[in-house]
């Protein structure tokens, strides 16, 4: 049964985005519009009913004669209603006018005073019914007493806000709704323009295509700085892609040589080509290819198996004085070469450094290797290793009269595969033994790096822990 894997689906960063933040956009729009229109309405109701007791106080004044009496103009309903007019109140409000004893003497529209107490309470203060609201302005005479009483009754509902002003809160909260659309979505569009470009050349590069260009320039700066590393990387991987390309071929060259040397010297000897002392002679040069062959097999196991983080590195306490002496003494007996000398300049007292002996020694020797492969054989090959604490460090420098490495060289040889164009025409090897003694030293918690170089020689220092 065919069972594929479902994958997750998706949207695009502009549609995800612009929904999104537009539902948070609306909702913090109703909060707001939510929260402005109680607002309003309190403020609105204050403002009403300090207008509701200006139209009051107006009518009192012009009810109350020079004799302290209540008269009521016969053109008051006139002005009442061009005031309702200006003031923009509600035509259904109710107007009354009584005396100090409670006696109806006006009402705007016009009721009996059995309704006027079916509307006001019996003190005349408050309104009966709990939708109106009763604004209540004393009619006072010269001497200020109070001689009647002006009552507006008016509904609550028209106090806080009128059907106009609602339509137009709602207008302006719609078009706050739309403005903030618009602006998300053009904001949206132009975010996700420059990350589809760069969405685009990963595929290519994923195609294996690392020549990409992104014609992409914006105001912003991390989606410049993310165009910008999109760009470095993907000249990085061109680069390695180059890299990787040679060295494999430098690998399969260095690998096939010494294998077809074998292969001719053992051919020509089975084949009686060569015989007697010259056969021997070709047998010994195959054992030397053949030893050549596995040097470098060997050196190509152990940088994978460090890099794959399946060597183990131990951290023992040893005395580095002693290590060292004992390295250089059997690497010198190992190799009978005349004139060969090897000064040890160490302190007299023990050196003691935290780290694995087998892999100390095994970057000593390889220095001294390079040493010897640097060296002229026509005259005294000398090495000089010194020792001595620093900075809660212990070093180690190995110098060799070798003929040095160039300056166009010097900020490469710990790379891996890479062998300089002197040491590839005269020793054959991966280019992994100086890349491989680094990794050792740092997995020790030291380092290994070229001191100084020059056709007088080499010097390279080893930094470990106390």
């Amino acid at each position: 049964m065919d069972q594929r894997v479902k994958s997750p689906r998706t949207v695009s960063l502009l549609s995800y985005w612009t929904v999104r933040y537009f539902i948070i956009l609306c909702l913090g729009f109703v909060v707001i519009a939510i929260a402005a229109i109680y607002w309003a309405r309190d403020t609105t109701m204050d403002s009403r009913i300090r207008t509701a007791g200006l139209l009051g106080q107006e009518v009192a004044d012009r009810v109350t004669t020079s004799s302290g009496q209540i008269n009521v103009p016969p053109n008051l309903d006139a002005i009442i209603q061009n005031r309702l007019r200006f003031f923009n109140i509600d035509e259904g409000t109710c107007l009354i006018i009584t005396d100090n004893t409670g006696k109806l003497m006006f009402s705007r529209p016009a009721i009996t005073e059995k309704q006027m107490y079916n509307k006001l309470s019996d003190d005349l203060t408050t309104a009966r019914d709990a939708n109106f609201m009763a604004i209540n302005t004393p009619i006072d005479n010269s001497s200020n007493k109070q001689i009647g009483q002006v009552s507006i009754l008016q509904s609550k509902k028209s106090l806080t806000y009128s059907p106009n002003e609602l339509m137009f809160i709602f207008i302006l909260l719609a078009v706050l709704i739309l403005s903030g659309w618009l602006t998300l979505y053009l904001l949206s569009r132009k975010l996700s323009r420059p990350l589809g470009g760069v969405a685009e050349a990963a595929q290519q590069i994923c195609a294996g295509n690392y020549d990409v260009k992104l014609n992409i320039h914006t105001r912003e700066k991390e989606i410049q700085e993310l165009v910008s590393s999109f760009e470095e990387m993907a000249q990085r991987l061109k680069h390695l892609e180059e890299w990787r390309a040679l060295s494999l071929a430098g690998v399969t060259h260095e690998l096939k040589t010494p294998v077809t040397s074998i292969k001719g010297l053992m051919m020509a000897v089975r084949d009686d080509v060569v015989s007697g002392e010259e056969a021997r002679e070709f047998v010994d040069i195959a054992l030397k290819e053949s030893g050549r062959l596995e040097r470098m097999v060997s050196d190509l196991l152990d940088y994978n198996a460090l890099t794959a983080g399946s060597v183990e590195v131990r951290r023992d306490r040893l005395d580095l004085r002693l290590l060292i002496r004992e390295v250089a003494y059997q690497w010198q007996l190992t190799h009978e070469i005349n004139e060969l000398n090897i000064e040890l300049n160490l302190p007299e007292e023990p050196m003691y450094t935290m780290g694995d002996s087998l892999r100390i020694q095994q970057i000593i020797v390889n220095l001294l290797n390079n040493g010897l492969q640097a060296s002229d054989q026509s005259q005294p090959i000398h090495f000089s290793i010194t020792m001595y604490a620093e900075d809660g460090m212990l070093h180690v420098e190995v110098s060799d009269n070798g003929s040095g490495v160039t300056p166009e060289d010097q900020s490469h040889i710990f790379e891996r595969f890479y062998r300089g164009e002197k040491k590839k025409r005269n020793v054959r090897g991966l280019g992994l033994g100086l890349t491989y003694s680094q990794l050792l030293a740092r997995a020790q918690g030291g380092d290994l790096s070229l001191r100084r170089s020059s056709p007088a020689g080499s010097t390279f220092a080893l930094q470990l822990p106390r």
